[in-house]
């Protein structure tokens, strides 16, 4: 006789499992979205948007970049970046410039009033910090869980895709 084990507090009954309240998906968007109405906020005063702080926060890490190699910091496509990546020269902060060596390939380089904004900017990571309420070595924790979420997420994908290897 088989016996079906009945689910205790620490196993979800399958009603369980499609509540709104039982997906990390749905709390990772809660949280995604509490936190670009927050950045919407702290960016205004330096005339960007959440994206194209992304874009920055790259470049003032590493510098001049291939557009590929800054869309795969960002894990963008460059028909996502290319856009981005205009309105912040539109905006003086960076230029893009063809190769000399690959014609194809766009290279985009930080103006002196980008560099500038990196000053402005320091603002912004403490007061993300400060509004989470968490200790420095929380966020690190909180940050490299995700990490790791996201890479298991990435391996998953990949298995579950046709044709993959």
């Amino acid at each position: 006789m088989t016996v079906t084990p009945t689910p205790g507090p620490a196993s979800p009954s399958d009603g369980d499992l499609l509540r709104l309240d039982q997906q990390v998906c749905f709390s990772l968007h809660a949280a995604s979205r509490a936190f670009g109405s927050l950045y919407r906020v702290l960016l205004k005063d330096l005339g960007l948007t959440y994206p194209q702080y992304l874009v920055m926060l790259v470049l003032w890490e590493r510098g001049e970049l291939p557009v590929k190699k800054l869309g795969e910091h960002l894990r963008l496509d460059s028909g996502t970046l290319s856009p981005l990546v205009k309105r912040l020269e539109a905006a003086g902060l960076v230029r893009r410039e063809r190769s000399t060596l690959d014609e194809r390939s766009v290279h985009v380089h930080l103006t002196g009033e980008g560099t500038a904004l990196r000053e402005r900017a320091l603002l912004v990571p403490r007061r993300i910090a400060a509004a989470t309420g968490f200790a420095v070595e929380e966020i690190r924790d909180l940050r490299a869980r995700l990490d790791l979420l996201t890479s298991a997420l990435d391996a998953a994908a990949l298995e579950e895709t046709p044709g993959a290897v």
